[in-house]
């Protein structure tokens, strides 16, 4: 379990390290605006991407040999990136750092459904690998900047080398070798088109959420949705399809996708918008914003450690539906954030977004992956992983947006008496780009000019905290209908289309 462990965190912090690391980069490569965001963007396009190609590649050709074939590369890569020579060098190691992760992913989770049968073991196994994926998130920044303290910046890269040489060395000795004996080829006209499909929706969601609607990611969603009715139609018509359609006729593993994308949204949206209330309307800097966001990973990881335990006790169903409940009261109470209201509300508000969406996160995910037949866990690992990949971009670019037009609409009115046209144009768009815009007014106007921009913002957390409350505890209904024993396609539950019979002697003496 250690050795899963460790690639799975430092994927996760690989996702968040550059975030202080860049402006060192970016004074000693010198790249451009554009390049900068690809730096930052593209490893996570091409985790998304490849997550559903390489899952279903591990059933085929062995999970433990996929992940120490991407071991190998993400080592090889981290070493390349940490002393590349310009932005396009950097953003193409970025990119194989990518793809080499979406190998480690679904090869290191498929696995636990393999190597922990029993329910209670293969739950806390889940629990541990999903605290170290959200624990990992949490620490990249700080991580980055304790390294950037003593080291240049290719530091947060090489820190990739010595784990996968460890997991190298070991996985052979400790891992055992799963893959499925009745395997097809892997079909290329398949690949492509699931990557036509995800990479274009990732980079829509993400452009959206960065720059609003325009032709671009209008055209990039129109695309994604047009090769994945070629990608579903071609699944349908193949002997051994890319992803096996059947797995949704269970329906726990359908819905319990469509819990993980809907979590995965409210949870994104709410650490992007958590973020932006530290450091724009409390004022602080990155690495006291970045500590004033710890009580919410270790509320998760915490949450996520406990919840085997939890649900020993009093079942998948209660334990999932009262963590629910507990997250919808942490939006209820994002509700009564204002720019005067303290920390307190907004710390409370975390912690209980935390701790109560992990049972989500454990449980869910548990389920997931055991509906699949042991076979077909590394496809189910990464349809998991996938959901969760497109909730969190779809959350940005919907609640992150709901949230950018409430300010708009709150501001438009209230851009104090005497603001500079150019100004109030530049604070009509959002908080970060009034902030900016402020910093050229004599003191009083600016602050007057923040003030307003602060009571719009936090009216947009209020419209983000009602629809997370909202969906939270729909979610809890769900899992309270889905989750119940002896529900068909839940736990204890006969599979969706099979029928059961009375148990008699000669069985239990069997």
């Amino acid at each position: 379990m250690a050795v899963l462990v460790l690639p799975t965190l430092l994927l996760s912090i690989d996702l968040t390290v550059l975030h202080l690391a860049l402006p060192h980069l970016a004074a000693d490569l010198g790249p451009s605006s554009v390049q900068q965001l690809w730096i930052l963007d593209v490893y996570g396009f091409m985790v998304a991407g490849f997550l559903v190609t390489m899952g279903t590649l591990g059933d085929r050709v062995g999970r433990r040999k996929l992940l120490l074939i991407g071991a190998a590369c993400f080592g090889a890569a981290s070493v390349l990136a940490a002393y590349s020579t310009g932005p396009g060098m950097l953003i193409a190691t970025r990119a194989v750092l990518g793809v080499a992760g979406a190998t480690l992913m679904p090869s290191t989770l498929s696995l636990i459904r393999n190597m922990f049968p029993h329910d209670g073991q293969r739950r806390t196994a889940v629990a541990v690998w999903t605290a170290a994926l959200m624990g990992g998130v949490a620490l990249g920044p700080v991580v980055g900047g304790l390294l950037l303290q003593w080291f240049w910046w290719g530091s947060v890269f090489l820190i990739g080398a010595p784990i996968m040489l460890l997991l190298l060395v070991t996985a052979p000795l400790l891992l055992p070798e799963y893959r499925d004996p009745g395997a097809g080829r892997l079909d290329p006209v398949s690949v492509l088109l699931s990557l036509a499909t995800l990479l274009p929706a990732v980079y829509a969601l993400k452009s959206i959420a960065t720059h609003g609607w325009g032709p671009v990611p209008v055209g990039a969603l129109v695309a994604a949705a047009v090769f994945g009715r070629f990608f579903v139609l071609r699944q349908r018509g193949l002997r051994s399809p890319l992803v096996d359609l059947r797995l949704f006729r269970h329906r726990a593993f359908t819905v319990g996708l469509g819990s993980l994308l809907l979590g995965a949204l409210c949870l994104s949206a709410f650490m992007l918008l958590f973020a932006q209330y530290l450091q724009l309307v409390q004022g602080f800097g990155p690495t006291r914003s970045g500590l004033w966001m710890m009580p919410y990973a270790l509320a998760t990881v915490v949450g996520m450690l406990c919840t085997p335990a939890l649900a020993a006790r009093l079942g998948d169903a209660r334990t999932t539906a009262g963590g629910l409940v507990t997250a919808a009261l942490g939006f209820a109470l994002l509700t009564l954030v204002r720019p005067d209201s303290g920390l307190e509300v907004g710390v409370t508000s975390a912690v209980l977004v935390g701790v109560g969406a992990s049972p989500l996160m454990v449980l869910v995910t548990t389920l997931v992956i055991a509906e699949a037949p042991p076979e077909k866990s590394g496809a189910a690992s990464s349809l998991s992983e996938t959901g969760q990949e497109l909730g969190a971009a779809l959350g940005i670019a919907t609640l992150g947006a709901l949230s950018t037009a409430v300010y708009r609409r709150m501001i438009d009115g209230n851009v104090p008496d005497g603001t500079p046209e150019r100004v109030a144009e530049r604070a009509r768009e959002n908080l970060p780009s009034a902030a900016a815009a402020a910093e050229g007014l004599p003191t009083r106007a600016a602050e007057e000019l923040m003030a307003s921009a602060h009571d719009s913002f936090t009216a947009g957390l209020t419209i983000v905290g009602c629809v997370g409350a909202a969906v939270m505890l729909t979610l809890a209904l769900l899992a309270r209908l889905v989750l119940r024993p002896g529900t068909p396609g839940g736990p204890g539950g006969p599979e969706p289309g099979k029928r059961t019979r009375r148990t008699t002697p000669r069985d239990i003496h069997s």
